[in-house]
């Protein structure tokens, strides 16, 4: 997959995404609109990364596309609860105590032990509409969105502050 202008705007909508999730919740029906309107983007923008890179044909991709729908659901649910872990930890950063800490690492252990349960979940359903070397080129494109999108908020997000003896 070719990192060009268009799948570097889709991570730096997800990162962004990602981060505006981060602050105080929403108190505007506009400001929610807007957030649906952007999470739509971002959906639609992702697929089309997809879609430009899994060279599926017609048939293939009859078949792909409701497997890749439910999958997506589902990350999604996920990501919002990396979202909640990220803001919960945004909202400790300065208060952040051994009992804190050790919360919010079983929580991100635990989101990591999801996302690698599901993939390997919908494995079966992704073999069973696409050949082996296909499925292998979608994982491929999941997990270069996904490097890319730690990378973003890894630049955003300050490690935890060390106790100075």
């Amino acid at each position: 997959m070719k990192r060009n202008c268009r799948s570097g705007s889709l991570i730096i909508i997800m990162a962004a995404l990602l981060l505006i999730c981060t602050g105080p919740l929403m108190a505007q029906d506009k400001e929610a609109d807007n957030m649906q309107i952007l999470i739509a983007k971002v959906k639609a923008d992702k697929k089309l990364l997809v879609a430009n890179n899994m060279q599926l044909t017609e048939k293939e991709a009859k078949v792909f596309w409701p497997v890749y729908e439910r999958y997506q659901n589902e990350l999604f649910l996920l990501r919002a609860r990396s979202l909640n872990m990220i803001g919960n930890y945004a909202n400790n950063y300065k208060t952040m105590t051994d009992a804190k800490a050790k919360k919010l690492l079983d929580e991100f252990m635990a989101i990591e032990n999801v996302r690698i349960k599901l993939a390997s979940t919908y494995l079966p359903q992704f073999r069973k509409v696409l050949p082996d070397k296909k499925v292998a080129r979608y994982y491929q494109i999941e997990n270069k969105i996904n490097a890319a999108l730690y990378y973003e908020l890894a630049a955003q997000i300050p490690l935890v502050k060390a106790d100075n003896p």
